[in-house]
């Protein structure tokens, strides 16, 4: 297919109908990127903007997808419709997904109002490809009220899921509180919701005190939103309902106080930001070959010319 294909578009007409082979091709091409998933996103952006996007990160083994599905279930029993985004660490010889959360999930796989995709990373540093803010985007554009994006909480990745959603959930164990005091910065720069997963272990309540330890000695504005703490066990559903509640709480205090408006916005300028940069990585890795950018590395290494102008040389008439 190339930019202008018209299948692209019929492709998008038929996943707006519902059709999820069609939604599963346009993803595809999404994570492929290129011309093909440019195309995609220019007809999916005018049509976004309805669906609600939560996040759920936490360490390996904390049990999210065993938590996801659980509050799949829940947010199933309203009637409602949700889309499931299960970002996976990428292979680095296949760029492919290698957790397989979807099979952690396959209770709901024949569910017509469940839609489960899982995502590679793409040797980011820990965190969501580009391609998830395109994919969120057209799970929003084909009518999905809402999407759960569930990844592994390594390196990056919490603050590239506090980029893609307005609600973010971070999952813990008991027994947590050493980690507490080693990730409490970053974890209260995005966390909206705390999960104490595996609620039925001991160390609950102690986890539960160094959580709200590390919350005290934080700084709100007496209107800001101050993470809630929820326990559950997902292998039972135990506190899928109170997460919840939890996250519609969170999310009515972000549309009233306009901090939701203000995180979308700012997502979508990093997004900008990022997409060009990406670009001007393609644009770089084209000039950085030939002829004159040998002769040039050769004058750089002989000490005839300084790294700076020998950049300025291989940058002119860039455009």
């Amino acid at each position: 297919m190339d930019s202008g294909s018209p299948e692209i578009v019929a492709l998008f007409v038929a996943a707006c109908s519902g059709d999820r082979s069609a939604l599963a091709k346009l993803l595809s091409l999404i994570e492929r990127g290129g011309d093909d998933a440019r195309t995609v996103g220019r007809l999916v952006y005018p049509k976004t903007g309805n669906g609600y996007v939560v996040g759920i990160t936490g360490a390996p083994g904390a049990g999210k997808s065993t938590l996801t599905s659980a509050l799949i279930g829940h947010i199933r029993s309203f009637k409602q419709q949700v889309s499931v985004l299960a970002i996976d660490p990428s292979s680095p010889f296949t760029g492919g997904a290698i957790l397989g959360d979807r099979v952690r999930m396959q209770n709901h796989a024949t569910d017509p109002g469940v839609f489960i995709r899982s995502m590679a990373t793409r040797g980011h540093l820990g965190g969501l490809s580009l391609a998830t803010s395109e994919a969120v985007r057209l799970l929003d554009a084909v009518g999905s009220p809402c999407t759960l994006v569930e990844t592994v909480g390594v390196g990056q990745v919490e603050v590239e899921i506090a980029r893609n959603a307005d609600t973010i959930v971070v999952v813990v164990n008991p027994g947590w509180g050493d980690s507490v005091q080693a990730n409490k910065a970053g974890l209260l720069e995005i966390a909206d919701i705390f999960v104490i997963n595996k609620a039925d272990r001991p160390g609950v309540d102690q986890t539960r005190r160094d959580l709200e330890q590390m919350l005290e000695l934080s700084d709100f504005a007496n209107d800001a939103w101050r993470p809630t703490i929820v326990t559950t066990v997902g292998t039972t559903g135990q506190g899928a309902d109170a997460l919840w509640s939890a996250v519609i709480e969170h999310r009515e205090h972000a549309s009233n106080d306009g901090s939701l408006a203000k995180r979308r916005d700012q997502r979508l300028r990093n997004e900008l930001r990022t997409i060009i940069e990406r670009r001007l990585e393609h644009r770089a890795r084209e000039i950085c070959t030939g002829d004159r950018w040998e002769v040039i590395q050769n004058e750089m290494l002989s000490r005839s010319r300084d790294p700076w102008s020998a950049a300025d040389e291989m940058l002119q008439g860039i455009n």
